[in-house]
């Protein structure tokens, strides 16, 4: 009976999902992705670290370095793609709507959220080319809980609101991504490159500043009087997720600015999330 109930409104919910995205990929039920996240969590804390424990680490430098340009280049696409669909041509940033239209514009925009969505899995490379140079140390909790969060949340987002406010937080994550993944690019490259990489420690003000931007843009839909916006449940889970992680960086720059000397060296020149990034290409 439980079973019967359980199925029967998961279908009457699924009634309410966008049906242009219905026979993308991963797009027709959630749990192909939820595998596939699944089998991502158990590699990277179990199973990968198992088989790399008497092997010596892989020397990934140069799939690193095509790895990273290839998201800079993703990221500087998908920009494009959001600005032109919406962000550039026609949103206001206050109450934009989703537009479920089979417009074209409306259906670059769903198509671009998809992409975005797509790019979450493309980034767990960062986690396993930890694991494989045995890297284990940077495998922590917070990090295989983004990388895990991020496309399963998403999944719904594209599901049934791809498009609209809930999308502003998407196009700054990628402009991020661009200076990230092109810091990360040219560490890989070696220490003759070093002299290029001055702006790493900018790198949490500029985490800092998306996060207070995605939570400013976000907070505005509770102090509108009328915006309809069609699943209001999303832009509770960004305005969530974006205050807690301003939360946690601005205790992170706190201490390691204000109280730095009470940190390691490398803790004071970057964020805790690029600072365990960049090991990755040492």
């Amino acid at each position: 009976m439980a079973f019967s109930t359980l199925t029967l409104l998961y279908d009457q919910w699924l009634k309410e999902a966008d049906p242009r995205v219905e026979d993308w990929l991963l797009m027709s039920s959630p749990f192909p992705q939820t595998v596939i996240i699944l089998s991502y969590i158990y590699f990277v804390t179990t199973l990968g670290p198992r088989l790399m424990e008497n092997r010596k680490p892989f020397d990934l430098k140069r799939p690193m370095i095509i790895y990273n340009v290839s998201i800079v280049a993703f990221s500087l696409y998908m920009i494009y793609e959001f600005l032109m669909s919406g962000w550039a041509n026609g949103y206001s940033y206050r109450c934009d709507l989703v537009d479920y239209s089979s417009s074209p514009q409306a259906l670059r925009m769903a198509w671009t959220c998809w992409l975005y969505f797509f790019s979450k899995f493309i980034e767990m490379l960062d986690t396993i080319f930890f694991v494989l140079r045995k890297k284990n140390s940077q495998v922590t909790f917070l990090h295989v809980y983004h990388h895990s969060i991020m496309p399963f949340t998403w999944w719904f987002g594209v599901k049934f609101a791809p498009g609209g406010l809930g999308t502003f937080h998407a196009l700054l994550n990628c402009c991020v991504h661009v200076v990230m993944y092109s810091y990360y690019a040219l560490s890989a490259m070696g220490p003759a490159y070093q002299k290029y990489l001055w702006w790493k420690k900018y790198m949490t003000t500029i985490q800092l500043v998306q996060f207070v931007m995605v939570t400013a843009h976000v907070g505005q839909f509770f102090f509108m009087k009328d915006c309809p916006y069609q699943f209001p449940v999303f832009l509770y889970i960004i305005g969530l997720y974006g205050l807690i992680f301003l939360i946690l960086f601005l205790n992170f720059y706190y201490h390691a600015y204000t109280k730095g000397k009470r940190l390691p060296k490398a803790l004071q020149n970057g964020a805790c999330f690029l600072n365990s990034a960049h090991k990755k290409t040492e």
